[in-house]
Order: C-alpha cells, then sequence, then structure tokens
C-alpha cells in the first residue's frame, strides 16, 4: 500500500472530503473492496460520519468506533473500537455477543475483521451491516 502525502489533507477540509481525497491517492492491491467495504459501512448507520484518523478512513458518531487498517499484503482490517481510551470494559468479556461470528476479539472493547476479496465483502454484507449497528449501539455511552 502506498498513499501520496498531502500536508493539506485534514486543514480546511470537512472529513467526507479528507476521506474522498485519501482515497483519491490510495494506491492498495485492494482498493475497489476497501471502497465498496467503506460504502456499506455509511450505509448501514445514518448517524455515522467519516474522517481519516490513523492514515486511515475512519467513522465516528461523538468518537471514532470503526477505523480501516490498511496495512498487510494479502488484504486488510477494520478495527472495531471505543475511540483512543481505554474503557472499563478492556480486560472483561465482549461487550456484545456477535452471532455473526465475523469479529476477532482483541479485547472486551475492541474487535477486528480482516477481508481479503470482494467474494467475502459481498457473502458478509448483512452481517457486516448487524455488525456495525451491534457495535455502534453497545458503544454509544462510552
Amino acid at each position: 500500500m502506498s498513499i501520496k502525502k498531502d500536508k493539506n489533507l485534514s486543514q480546511k477540509l470537512t472529513g467526507h472530503e479528507q476521506v474522498m481525497k485519501f482515497l483519491e491517492n490510495l494506491e492498495h492491491p485492494l482498493k475497489p473492496e476497501i471502497e465498496y467495504l467503506r460504502r456499506i459501512i455509511l450505509e448501514s448507520n445514518d448517524q455515522l460520519s467519516e474522517h481519516i484518523k490513523w492514515n486511515a478512513p475512519s467513522f465516528y458518531i461523538h468518537d471514532d468506533r470503526i477505523t480501516f487498517n490498511l496495512h498487510g499484503k494479502n488484504g486488510f482490517r477494520l478495527i472495531f473500537h471505543c475511540g483512543s481510551k481505554t474503557t472499563e470494559y478492556a480486560n472483561g468479556k465482549p461487550i456484545f455477543e456477535d452471532s455473526s461470528n465475523l469479529l476477532e476479539w482483541l479485547a472486551g472493547d475492541r474487535a477486528t475483521i480482516r477481508f481479503s476479496s470482494m467474494e467475502q465483502i459481498e457473502t458478509n454484507k448483512e452481517r457486516l451491516k448487524q455488525v456495525v449497528n451491534k457495535w455502534i449501539e453497545a458503544t454509544k455511552e462510552f
């Protein structure tokens, strides 16, 4: 993956404009998959806004909740988190039961999903939308 650096990326641009500029400059073997997954996430919950965080598109309501991790050779990940602060749930059981079986729990308040193909995204599209909404609901008070 490579991204052409633009020092003005976050200056005077809306979050959506930041993401569009980022994607325009993104060179990644799974760029179509990343763009498609972004649209799915935005369509799944109309409360979500987007911007760039940690050098990748991130989705938030009051604080960041879902962020792309685009590093790696054979895919990319979505990181489901509660912003940059550790919560009281970090060392406990997962904050909700994941009936989708998509999430890999890293802590009680942090999970990931790895993607490596358009087929995988399409197959899991509806379950992913459910996970996004469950995550937003479970973390809205954090």
